[in-house]
């Protein structure tokens, strides 16, 4: 007669094949993921806007820079890239800030919020909403009018990366506004109010890029993870995970359309020095990624919209082998 084996022995087993597992996993940081180093820039606006200094902050090597300059993002090995602008149109000088290093324990973390900025110039209050957003990349500036008004032409997205991780893996909290409207403001005196709410967003995407004879570059879509943040967390949501997914994202049950192939959403430079878009054509599950583009907001709406208040967190960010 055989004998059934003790549940707690079963327990016991699957217990030790999953530590087993978990040993057997690499975890490694992105460059200065544990965003603890940052370089402080101050920059001067012109006196038609107050003259006023504000700091602008990198996520880079610590640093000070005192002038009104382009940032050196060949400088040092930091990937990142934010959503603080420098820009300079006309001669006239101007700062906004919405990415910015905030104490927790004995370092720091990221602190991403989206708000509405008022600019005041010869007494009139110009508006506009910007979104708080750590990326991979670098935000070329300072910022002329053409990246005024349209900013993704001034990022170069994504960074060179060759590996195949199966997670990313962060630390994050949030405050989602549930009942506010969602506005849009793109610099005028003009704040509309948009129907709809804003949500956090974070996004991975692993890219086998090439470029034409005439500079366009297209891509393979050979990873995705991605998750939109939708309610507040008050405390940290520690080790994260979100599962890379390899292939024909739209094949799989938790498929979401945000996460479809993008044509003109993400913008990089090409060998001539031009910025063109990311033309992905399709999904190739087997080709070796050339490019990482890596992007965590506090919201998932289009440029100059969204909901003031929203404002995500995130702290520790790794990638799981």
């Amino acid at each position: 007669m055989r004998h059934k084996a003790p549940r707690w022995a079963l327990l016991n087993v699957l217990l030790a094949l999953s530590f087993a597992l978990y040993a057997q996993e690499k975890i490694e940081y992105l460059p200065y993921g544990n965003m603890d180093s940052w370089t402080v820039r101050y920059i001067k606006e012109s006196l038609l806007l107050g003259g006023n200094t504000h700091t602008l902050y990198v996520v880079a090597k610590t640093d000070t820079i005192r002038k009104n300059k382009p940032y050196p993002y060949d400088s040092d090995n930091s990937p990142w890239g934010t959503s603080n602008a420098y820009a300079k149109v006309c001669g006239v000088e101007k700062a906004a800030v919405s990415v910015t290093p905030e104490r927790r324990g004995n370092g720091y973390c990221c602190r991403l919020e989206t708000t509405l900025q008022t600019v005041t110039a010869i007494g009139i209050d110009l508006k506009a909403l910007a979104t708080g957003s750590l990326f991979t990349g670098a935000l070329l500036d300072p910022m002329t009018l053409e990246g005024c008004k349209v900013p993704m032409k001034t990022i170069d997205m994504g960074i060179p990366f060759t590996k195949r991780p199966s997670a990313l893996m962060l630390d994050y909290k949030a405050i989602i506004k549930q009942n506010s409207a969602m506005v849009r403001a793109t610099g005028s005196t003009k704040v509309t109010q948009i129907e709809g709410r804003d949500e956090g967003e974070i996004i991975l995407l692993l890219q086998h890029r090439w470029e034409d004879a005439d500079g366009n570059i297209f891509a393979y879509r050979v990873g995705t993870a991605s998750e939109r943040i939708t309610k507040s967390i008050s405390e940290w949501h520690n080790n994260h995970r979100l599962p890379i997914r390899y292939g024909d994202i739209t094949l799989h049950s938790d498929y979401r359309s945000w996460e479809k192939l993008t044509k003109n959403r993400f913008m990089a430079r090409n060998s001539k020095g031009k910025m063109v878009p990311v033309q992905e054509v399709d999904y190739k599950a087997d080709a070796t990624p050339t490019h990482l583009i890596l992007q965590i907001s506090a919201g998932c709406q289009e440029a100059f919209t969204g909901c003031p208040g929203n404002v995500v967190w995130c702290d520790n960010i790794r990638l799981a082998y």
